[in-house]
Formats: C-alpha cells, structure tokens, sequence
C-alpha cells in the first residue's frame, strides 16, 4: 500500500536543513536504507532551488514523499512558474550544480505545473526492496513505479 507524507515549509535558508531532517525522518521511519543518501541530497538542492528561485514573497514550500513497492518519489512544490534550468557551471562556481545533481542522483525527474500556481519538481529513485517489502508484499511482474502521484 502506497504511503506520503508531506510537510510545509517557510521560505528561509534554515527551512532546507528542515526539510531534509523531515525526510530523514520519514525515510527512517519506512525502513528505507538503500537510497537514503541520494534521496536527502536531493531534498536539499530542490529545497535550496525553491528558497532561492521559486517562492514568491509571502509563500513557502511544500516538501512531499511518496513510497509505493519499489520506488520513493519525491515532490518540491513551490509558487512560482518560471521553469528550472540545468546550468553546465565553471569549475570555479559555487553554485549552479542542484539539478545536475539531482538528474545524477535520482532514476528520473521532471516539472510540471501546480494549480492554481507554482511547480512542482519530482524526482523518483528505485528501491532495492528494502523499504517496499516492509510496507507491503512485492507486486508480481512490477518493474516499475508509477511517473505521477495518484
């Protein structure tokens, strides 16, 4: 059976190691230990992007999990449209990495838009049966885990 859990956040620096505690904890809490580190690094570079580019003043974001058998999935919902862009940075930049690494780390990812406003950034990574067999038995001749979030 399929679990989410989301949680909101203010659109502060101190917000980003929040959110990756908050996915510690649910990724703890699911028994989850073969992408564990991918996943929180991700949370943090899509947390970083929505603080720095993708809240409008006023409005936080949302950070939501979802496991289902073999994958956990995970969303960063902020408030404004304007899409990401992969950036190819200098060596010497200090920035401009988040997405390269998140397209690096994860099985897949993408932006689609959010009603009534914002975007969403998802990004999925494959379990190796660790966590997916704790919440529930495998599902027979199932390769994969679904793109979008029922």
């Amino acid at each position: 059976m399929p679990e989410s859990l989301q949680q909101f956040f203010e659109a502060r620096r101190q917000s980003v190691r929040k959110a990756r505690e908050f996915a510690t904890r649910a990724l703890d809490g699911w028994g989850l230990t073969s992408r564990t580190e991918d996943i929180r690094l991700c949370v943090s570079e899509l947390a970083t992007n929505a603080v720095l580019h993708g809240t409008a003043p006023g409005h936080g974001f949302l950070v939501r999990l979802d496991i289902d058998d073999n994958c956990v999935r995970l969303e960063v919902h902020d408030s404004r449209r304007q899409q990401p862009v992969v950036r190819e940075p200098a060596a010497t930049d200090v920035s401009g990495r988040g997405l390269t690494l998140v397209a690096a780390l994860s099985d897949e990812w993408g932006v689609r838009d959010r009603t009534p406003l914002g975007k969403i950034i998802w990004s999925r990574f494959k379990t190796v049966g660790d966590a997916a067999q704790s919440i529930s038995p495998p599902v027979p001749n199932r390769d994969d885990c679904p793109l979008e979030v029922r």
